[in-house]
């Protein structure tokens, strides 16, 4: 496996295989990876789905994935690190910025196989993109630092692009109502801001009744709306605590529990496991599948 360059924030490797071997695995956000040539099939908690030149997938920070190559494969993988965000002294970037727009990917996306790419344009950045970051890396120094953050930045807007336009992983919607998709996705966009997810401001928005609301919700996600928001919280605090160094003050704060014994306190009832004990166990609960097909 040739690595034309690894470095941190940001890992990029173009390599050439006939045949899979497993990698080591770390929960680094999650990695994109171009197909720039060949055949086979990814495999993602044991779904399958076929890749070919042009194919563009997200990898999840989980042990459960492989490609099966049927034909000689050149992939890009293009690795969002944690260290990006616990070293932002060293590079001049809005680091809250950043961070909330990887943990929106990490925290949303569908972590079934598949191409993430909804449309052949925004195919066409993301490889334009991906090809200056490869040239940029092998003449890395401190004048590229500036464009590469620029560049990984648009492949985070076009990604977010493309995963509001997904269905949610977990979740079997019913195909005739895009009103829960839309509502869904605008949770998720303003779930630091509790005032936005109140049953009356949603019925505003969506132009339902208060009382209808919760039902509609219940009815299409087979939650309960008030269940959704806190494990949709709760996921990003598992982002946090596995990725980054935010204190529990910072995490509480951010996401709007009361305070850290109240978030301590949700996380165990939820996950079952203990701030600290998720901390030494290093494994997301919430966030990964917990079934594979």
């Amino acid at each position: 496996m040739q690595v034309l360059d690894t470095y941190k924030p940001f890992e990029v490797q173009e390599v050439e295989l006939s045949e899979w071997k497993n990698r080591p695995v770390k929960n680094n956000f999650f990695e994109l990876v171009l197909i720039k040539d060949g055949e086979g099939t990814q495999c993602i908690n044991y779904n399958h789905y076929s890749y070919s030149k042009g194919s563009i997938f997200l990898l999840p920070p989980l042990k459960c994935h492989s490609f099966q190559i049927t034909k000689p494969s050149k992939f890009v993988f293009l690795k969002f690190t944690d260290s990006f965000f616990k070293t932002i002294h060293k590079i001049s970037i809005d680091r809250n910025e950043w961070f909330k727009d990887a943990s929106y990917i990490l925290s949303n996306y569908n972590q079934l196989p598949g191409d993430i790419v909804k449309n052949d344009l925004d195919r066409q950045h993301l490889n334009m993109l991906i090809s200056m970051i490869l040239q940029e890396s092998r003449n890395y120094g401190e004048d590229s630092v500036t464009l590469i953050k620029s560049l990984m930045t648009s492949v985070l807007e076009i990604l977010i692009r493309n995963i509001k336009k997904s269905s949610f992983s977990e979740l079997s919607l019913a195909k005739t109502d895009d009103r829960i998709t839309k509502m869904l996705t605008y949770i998720n966009e303003h779930i630091e801001k509790p005032e936005h997810l109140k049953v009356e401001h949603l019925a505003d928005v969506f132009m339902m009744s208060p009382t209808y609301v919760s039902e509609f919700f219940r009815k299409q996600v087979k939650v309960p709306l008030r269940e959704y928001i806190i494990k949709a919280k709760l996921k990003l605090v598992e982002i946090r605590l596995l990725n980054s160094d935010y204190t529990l003050t910072e995490i509480a704060d951010e996401l709007a529990f009361t305070d850290v014994s109240h978030l301590s306190k949700t996380f165990k009832k939820y996950t079952g496991t203990s701030i600290r004990d998720f901390k030494k166990n290093g494994d997301y609960v919430l966030l990964k599948r917990t079934v594979c097909r």
